[in-house]
């Protein structure tokens, strides 16, 4: 990754203007997928969050990713201990080979899918993680402190924003129920 020129400002800049620029929650997390995969010159990007149980992480979003490799599953985190380990420590972990690396739960759709590294980070909201972005590179590559520091910083403002997003429509949704309610009692 050392080999491509960055402008992190310029792209942290995009990220925002991206997250400040939606409140629909698909919308805002397939942005954010593209500029960080383009950002980071890398194959791909995902961003997958917890299922109501917090045992699982459901297909939320990818870039660069075939919608077999999406939508292989769930990523049951019991059985992905390096998934268990981002949400554990709440930190980053980088993965050299995944299609080897035995923490990874699908190693061979990795290899199929033609990825090699991995940088994981956690999505984390008032301490608590909502889920994980991962950027996959075609190569095994080693990514700069630079690349992880802007890695986080985009997951604690994407986290946000996701956050954000999610209760705009679940306060529209009452707001809307509400009015249903308000009409069909004022009517009768």
């Amino acid at each position: 990754m050392a080999d491509k020129k960055k402008d992190y400002f310029h792209d942290l800049y995009e990220v925002c203007v991206v997250i400040n620029s939606s409140l629909e929650t698909h919308f805002l997390m397939k942005k954010i997928a593209e500029q960080l995969a383009a950002s980071m010159h890398a194959k791909a990007c995902s961003i997958r969050l917890l299922d109501q149980t917090g045992e699982a992480l459901e297909p939320s979003t990818a870039f660069g990713l075939s919608k077999g490799y999406v939508h292989k599953g769930k990523v049951l985190i019991k059985k992905s201990q390096i998934d268990e380990e981002v949400l554990g420590s709440g930190k980053l972990v980088y993965i050299d080979d995944i299609s080897t690396d035995k923490r990874w739960q699908y190693p061979e759709a990795a290899r199929t899918e033609g990825l090699a590294s991995v940088l994981i980070a956690p999505l984390k909201v008032e301490g608590r993680c909502i889920g994980v972005v991962r950027v996959y590179t075609a190569q095994k590559e080693q990514f700069t402190e630079e690349d992880r520091e802007f890695l986080m910083a985009v997951t604690h403002l994407a986290a946000i924003s996701i956050e954000n997003a999610r209760l705009h429509q679940a306060l529209k949704a009452d707001y809307e129920l509400q009015a249903e309610f308000n009409y069909n009692v004022f009517e009768d």
